[in-house]
Formats: structure tokens, sequence, C-alpha cells
């Protein structure tokens, strides 16, 4: 069973940065490099969103809200998957899951915490 662990998140300042990890494990290292990933989102009361995708060329696509202050990664020899976010706003307050694009895998990880507030 494939398994997600998403990490990194924590409370920061607007203005502030984080760095998200998710290590996918439980599936074979071709199939991870070769699948389009994502990182999505879900704050209290809203329908999760995707944040942005990478593909296994490394080609990338953001949502409008997060473009220019996040950027999306990937290490395929680690199975990892990162979101380097910058210049955080209290409307990225949520909690942040990665996963593959198509099909999802399942279950999804537990996500990782943030919030973004003075």
């Amino acid at each position: 069973q494939v398994q997600l662990v998403e990490s990194g998140g924590g409370l920061v300042q607007p203005g502030g940065s984080l760095r998200l990890s998710c290590v996918v494990s439980g599936t074979i290292g071709t199939i991870f490099s070769n699948s389009l990933m994502g990182w999505y989102r879900q704050a209290p009361g809203n329908q999760r969103e995707l944040v942005a995708t990478i593909t296994s060329g490394r080609i990338t696509n953001y949502a409008d809200s997060v473009k220019g202050r996040f950027t999306i990664s990937r290490d395929n020899a680690k199975k990892t998957v990162y979101l380097q976010m910058n210049n955080l706003k209290p409307e990225d307050t949520a909690v942040y899951y990665c996963n593959r694009r198509f099909p999802n895998y399942t279950p999804w990880g537990q996500g990782t915490q943030v919030t973004v507030s003075v």
C-alpha cells in the first residue's frame, strides 16, 4: 500500500517562508518518477484545491493564487516532492497534502498544517 507522509508545516508570520516535503513509499521508483504529482490544500469549510503540479519531466504548473510565490520540485531518487512557499499570506492557511494527480493514491496522507498569522 502506498503511503504519503507530508511534513514541514507550521506557524509563520505573513511574508514568511516554509518548505513542505512529501515522501512517497510503497511504490516502485519508476512508477513514482513517471507520475504527475501535485500539492493540494484544504482550508476549513472549503473544498480541497490543487495548488501546484510537476510532471515527470519537471514541468510545473501553479494555481493563480500562488504563482510567483510557491515552487514545486521533486527528487525521484528519494521519492519526495517539495513545495517551497515564500511570501506567505493569511489566505494560504490550510492543511497541505500531496498526491499523484491521476489516479490519486489512496488513502491520502494526513497532511501538514500551515498557519499564516501575526
